[in-house]
């Protein structure tokens, strides 16, 4: 799970992503003839995977007209023995809003990358620092990868928000889970 912060002063703007190593989870191996033929992976009756959120992001938000804008990110890496691949999924866990207190800032509407609408966050794997997704309570396929990745499969996961300028002071919060499957046919 990953938090993202935003961090609303009267003289900064500041959001931060915290990101947690989630523990190698079994999973149960794909049948004979599926898969990567001659792959590097141990043969047996289970697979392994795992997932690496990597370090904490800072996101600084600096002045953008009459609002505040910043975006930053982080690397999420999955490492699987599976020779079918995985699904990487991601949600918010409860609301999609950045809370402080009674203040909020919504997840974005979008729902394909485009610019944020002021006063919400969002989320691409593009890297744009402009065009955004935004990420419900329920599951988002990110990835859909194919094969195993024993040494390792980085995704760069981009953070955006837009805050206007009259947003409530405080230190928004949202808790961020990532879901990595095996495919295993």
């Amino acid at each position: 799970m990953t938090t993202i912060r935003l961090v609303i002063k009267k003289s900064a703007v500041l959001l931060a992503l915290f990101g947690v190593l989630l523990m190698p989870s079994t999973v149960f191996a794909s049948p004979f003839g599926h898969g990567k033929f001659g792959a590097d992976v141990p043969f047996g009756s289970a697979t392994s995977i795992s997932i690496n959120l990597g370090g904490n992001v800072q996101l600084p938000l600096a002045p953008d007209g009459n609002n505040f804008k910043g975006t930053g990110s982080h690397t999420v890496t999955v490492t699987s023995t599976d020779v079918v691949g995985y699904y990487l999924y991601s949600h918010t866990t409860g609301s999609s809003s950045m809370t402080s207190g009674g203040a909020s800032i919504p997840a974005s509407s979008n729902s394909s990358a485009a610019p944020l609408s002021v006063g919400s966050w969002g989320y691409n794997l593009t890297g744009s620092t402009t065009d955004f997704i935004g990420l419900a309570s329920t599951s988002s396929l990110l990835v859909d990868a194919v094969g195993p990745y024993k040494n390792g499969n980085p995704t760069t996961v981009t953070y955006g928000a837009l805050a206007p300028a009259t947003q409530e002071a405080g230190t928004y919060s949202v808790a961020v889970t990532y879901t990595a499957v095996a495919k295993n046919q």
